[in-house]
This record gives structure tokens, C-alpha cells and sequence, in this order.
């Protein structure tokens, strides 16, 4: 057994003691994942961003347009100071903007219109038969968009669907809720097999 599998084994067992109860071994090992993790996002940030993006472009190459991003970044230390704390508004509002514009068109296509085609998917199959997943996701959005609708008393037929609405939004965080628990069983899995596997070889 090498060196760095008994140190992930510790760690793993040190993390599954929080099924008993949270305890200090648990925290010890979240503190650790947080520490290591916080130094391999800088170390990495310092070297592909830093290094290869900005002081090797401006020492070798002279682009001194790089200068502007560095300003804005130094800017970001200006919230240490309460007097110059203001200034770091700047770096943020050039961050949120570009994040946005980058985000949102990116966004845009597969999941509003990818949303939107599927809402407006035809009822009909090719033979002439209805399609009953484009009626079941037709029935869900009417209903669904009738429980967000709040301009009228909810009475007859709106309160009815309405009143539908909810089970279709129950289902749906139901089975968000069960695809959450599936992948961290999945990684319960995993390091079961690590333990029992590369570490104690009872399984293969």
C-alpha cells in the first residue's frame, strides 16, 4: 500500500465518522480538504493565470495592454481599506458585466430554448397517434404556469389546475431530490470500493 492511498484511506474513514455524529476527526478532515483545496486553486491560479496570461506576456512580449486587467485586478484589494473600498466596485461591475455577457448567450440556447422547444413539441406522432409524453409535459406546463398565476382568484377550472400544478412541481423537486441522493450514493459507492478494494483487498 502506498503512501498516498493509506493517506486517503484515513481521510475517507475520517469522513464517514460523520454518520455517527459530527466530531472533531470530521472536521480535521473537511478543514484539511478545504485547506488543500484553497492552496491547489491558487497555486494553479498563480500559474496558468498570472505566469502564463499576464507577467510572461509583459515581460517577453510587451503587451502592455495587459496592464488594464492587472490594474482592475489590484483594484479587487481595495476592499481592505475602508476608504478605498469603493474602488473595488469597479473590477466587480467589469466582472458581472463580461460574466453575463458571456453567460447568458451561452445559456440562452440550452436551457431556455432547449426548454422551449420540448414545451412546444407537436402532439402527434408520425402515424397519427397521440404522443403521450407531449401530453403529459403539455398538461404539466399549463398547470404548472396556472399555479404561478396570481391575478385572478383561484376558482373553477384555474383552481383545479392550479391545485394540478403543485403535484407536477412536487414531482419534479422530488425527482431533483432523488438525483441528489443517487450521485452521493454513488460516491458512498465509490469509497466503499476504495476501502474494500485498493485498501483491504476484499473485493476486486
Amino acid at each position: 500500500m502506498t503512501t498516498g492511498t493509506l493517506v486517503a484511506a484515513v481521510l475517507t474513514v475520517a469522513v464517514l465518522t460523520f454518520l455517527y455524529r459530527d466530531n472533531p476527526i470530521y472536521k480535521m478532515a473537511e478543514y484539511l480538504l478545504v485547506g488543500v483545496s484553497v492552496g491547489y486553486v491558487l497555486v494553479i491560479t498563480w500559474t496558468n493565470s498570472v505566469m502564463d496570461l499576464l507577467l510572461e506576456p509583459l515581460s517577453d512580449g510587451g503587451h502592455f495592454y495587459l496592464l488594464a486587467p492587472f490594474a482592475l485586478g489590484l483594484l479587487m484589494f481595495a476592499r481592505f481599506h475602508p476608504r478605498t473600498s469603493h474602488l473595488s466596485r469597479i473590477p466587480l461591475a467589469v466582472l458581472i458585466g463580461s460574466g453575463a455577457g458571456v453567460a447568458i448567450p451561452a445559456m440562452l440556447g440550452p436551457r431556455v430554448m432547449k426548454q422551449v422547444s420540448e414545451s412546444v413539441a407537436p402532439l402527434f406522432a408520425a402515424g397519427g397517434s397521440v404522443d403521450i409524453s407531449g401530453l403529459v409535459v403539455l398538461v404539466g406546463l399549463v398547470c404548472t404556469l396556472a399555479y404561478f398565476y396570481f391575478s385572478r382568484v383561484r376558482g373553477g377550472v384555474l383552481g383545479v389546475a392550479a391545485k394540478s400544478g403543485t403535484f407536477f412541481l412536487m414531482i419534479f423537486f422530488g425527482a431533483t431530490f432523488g438525483y441528489t441522493v443517487m450521485s452521493r450514493m454513488s460516491t458512498l459507492i465509490g469509497r466503499m470500493e476504495f476501502l474494500l478494494g485498493d485498501v483491504l483487498h476484499l473485493v476486486r
